[in-house]
């Protein structure tokens, strides 16, 4: 349940980034561009995001420790941005999903994307003792 609401968050933090034309993250919608398909564009988007940050933001973020320790965790804007990037790099195989710009607005759009995931996450997420009497 908490992956489905990850995807979910991942694929409105992605809709609200692609809104601010600034960022240059654009999202390339199936053919021809109806609302159901911008929403399942969003979700396809949203979990491919959601499996990168798992598999390898997990990995690089191991191997970088020593990083966040010089750095005092400013190197994590690096990374999320490299993952955002990423994700656009896997999905421009397709006619459609997400394509950015110039790296430092894609840290920027990265940014925002962990803010609004920490926002809405901490709102929808199921609260310890909801989990216990379930």
């Amino acid at each position: 349940m908490r992956f489905v609401v990850r995807v979910a968050v991942n694929a409105f933090a992605l809709w609200i980034v692609t809104l601010l034309p600034a960022l240059q993250v654009r999202l390339i919608p199936f053919a021809p561009g109806e609302w159901l398909q911008v929403l399942l564009t969003l979700l396809l988007v949203g979990l491919i995001f959601a499996i990168v940050n798992s598999v390898v933001g997990t990995i690089v973020k191991i191997i970088a420790i020593p990083l966040y320790i010089l750095t005092l965790g400013l190197i994590s804007l690096i990374i999320n941005g490299f993952l955002l990037w990423l994700t656009g790099v896997i999905t421009e195989n397709w006619d459609w999903g997400l394509r950015t710009g110039e790296f430092w607005l894609t840290v920027v759009a990265a940014l925002l994307i962990g803010i609004i995931n920490a926002v809405l996450g901490g709102i929808l997420r199921p609260r310890r003792d909801d989990r216990a009497r379930n």
